[in-house]
């Protein structure tokens, strides 16, 4: 994906939002908006790539501040939720048609609506407070692009690329399905945190390595992958998929630029600049595959 004009704007009220996470210094805090802006008016160019002006510029607000995870209470916070709330969740999936396809089709439902609940996206509120009555609201209504029938016979060799923390532990939902009808699973996080994006730390504190068959990381803090941060092996995991999931828009940024196929994008749409490239409207929950 090609960054959007608003991408700029966005990007930092991101800034912003990460320097009051992590102080209360309001010097300190101008100095991080000063950097982003600084990174923005030296690299920004229409058409290129939206990782290639995120990542550094979130690369440097974490610089100024001299710290390398802002989010940490907001991830924690994040888990919490999904914790508390996974039963209820489970029971929307699993205590419907006993049929394993049409179980799959609602867990994936499931892993989109949790993509809702996301931090730092300008304008977009995180209804914590009211999550289980939105999540009836959304799961009820449904999917609005719907391309799970034709993922279920490329199930043998998955590689599920994580999105943020929280909602990974609904995707243990998927993971479970797949799992259930014969497939493995080559779970892929961040190499080090950024965002409110998983990490393998988190992944080891909630046990969910025990759920996939193997989990590999983005080998950076990049936005997404940075492929030429990413390690060799899983570059060969993405050329040998039987199907790569990529969870939320961060990993649509960066994966829309590259041809790895087949791929399914699983996400909730948050932005406009997103949703004009993906062909969904803002607030659409999106499970679209390309082949």
């Amino acid at each position: 994906m090609k960054v959007h004009p608003r991408c700029t704007y966005c990007l930092l009220s991101r800034v912003h939002m990460e320097a009051e996470l992590s102080t209360d210094d309001t010097g300190l805090i101008h100095e991080t908006v000063m950097g982003g802006i600084e990174v923005l008016n030296r690299i920004y160019t229409p058409g290129m790539p939206a990782a290639a002006l995120s990542t550094p510029m979130h690369r440097r607000a974490y610089e100024i501040l001299k710290d390398n995870d802002p989010y940490i209470e907001k991830k924690e916070l994040s888990t919490i939720v999904a914790e508390k709330f996974l039963p209820a969740i489970r029971s929307h999936v699993f205590d419907g048609n006993g049929d394993d396809i049409a179980t799959f089709k609602r867990a994936v439902l499931a892993a989109v609506i949790g993509n809702y609940f996301d931090y730092g996206v300008m304008g977009l509120e995180v209804p914590i407070d009211i999550f289980e009555e939105t999540f009836r609201e959304h799961f009820k209504r449904g999917l609005d692009i719907d391309d799970t029938d034709r993922m279920l016979d490329k199930l043998s060799n998955v590689v599920y690329l994580a999105d943020n923390c929280g909602e990974i532990l609904i995707d243990t939902l998927v993971f479970e399905m797949i799992k259930k009808m014969g497939g493995k699973i080559t779970l892929v996080v961040r190499g080090a945190p950024i965002l409110n994006d998983v990490t393998m730390e988190e992944i080891l504190q909630s046990g969910i390595e025990a759920k996939v068959d193997r989990v590999l990381t983005t080998g950076s803090n990049a936005i997404g992958i940075c492929f030429d941060e990413a390690p060799s092996e899983l570059k060969e995991a993405l050329e040998n998929a039987s199907l790569i999931i990529s969870k939320g828009m961060a990993n649509y940024e960066t994966l829309s630029e590259e041809n790895y196929r087949p791929i399914a994008y699983l996400l909730k749409v948050k932005c406009d600049p997103v949703g004009e490239d993906i062909g969904a409207l803002k607030g659409c929950s999106v499970a679209r595959l390309l082949e």
